[in-house]
């Protein structure tokens, strides 16, 4: 709204497009979005969208000076864990580690306080602290059997921990669990699952039994009638076209 209308819509566009290819093709969602910086570096939603999009290139640090500036423009918390994650991403797990007991954490809404309990995980994992990341992500959220759009992701996590120690048992457990409620597909729950227990996929056909060229073309051949013309027929047009006589103008 604080924009011309013309400019809002160049912007709105980009914006629509980073949306669209930030999980297919992030290289492209991010060229979208420094577009859109360039038209309005100080709307908030531009700043934030180009944060992201950076984010999803691993351009970390340039993510995290979005994230700030969209933070400062808005006052809101909600890019709290991503910025710590961001902070990870930059192979300083400790300062992520910090975040995780700022007095924001308390302002986040359950997803977000969700996803910064993930983020601290996922530093103490880097600082080789397994035990202590296992439990972090020991919580009521884990142990509910109420599903939210972060269950699966929760639990994904928390497997996946387990498995890191060593406690494969456990691990197998909640990664059925994780894919019990994984609805959508955002975690790949099943293949670790097939993984555990010694499920191999292969392709139905092996590459040796697989069509070459010229198998497709003799199939093409064998599926088309070809019809040839003999020498007597050629006569008999011949004479047709005589007895027709010359063509009238």
């Amino acid at each position: 709204m604080s924009l011309p209308k013309t400019l809002a819509e160049d912007v709105a566009r980009n914006l629509v497009m980073v949306a669209r290819l930030i999980d297919e093709d992030p290289e492209q969602a991010y060229a979208y979005a420094r577009i859109a910086l360039r038209l309005a570096s100080r709307v908030a939603a531009v700043r934030e969208a180009a944060g992201f999009a950076a984010y999803a290139t691993q351009k970390y640090a340039e993510a995290l000076a979005e994230f700030r500036a969209a933070r400062r423009m808005t006052g809101s918390v909600d890019l709290w864990p991503v910025m710590a994650d961001c902070e990870r991403g930059l192979g300083r797990p400790e300062r992520a580690m910090a975040m995780a007991g700022e007095p924001e954490v308390q302002k986040l809404d359950k997803a977000g306080q969700v996803e910064m309990r993930l983020v601290a995980a996922g530093a103490r994992r880097d600082m080789g602290q397994i035990d202590a990341a296992i439990v972090t992500l020991q919580s009521p959220e884990l142990a509910s059997s109420s599903v939210q759009s972060w269950t699966p992701r929760l639990r994904y996590a928390y497997a996946d921990a387990l498995l890191e120690a060593g406690r494969e048992d456990e691990a197998r457990e909640w990664f059925a669990k994780a894919l019990e409620a994984d609805k959508d597909g955002s975690t790949d729950a099943s293949d670790r699952l097939a993984e555990l227990d010694g499920v191999e996929f292969v392709d139905a056909l092996g590459e040796d039994d697989a069509p070459t060229d010229a198998d497709r073309v003799a199939d093409v051949e064998d599926d088309v009638e070809v019809v040839e013309t003999s020498d007597d027929d050629d006569d008999d047009e011949d004479d047709d076209d005589e007895a027709d006589g010359p063509a009238k103008a």
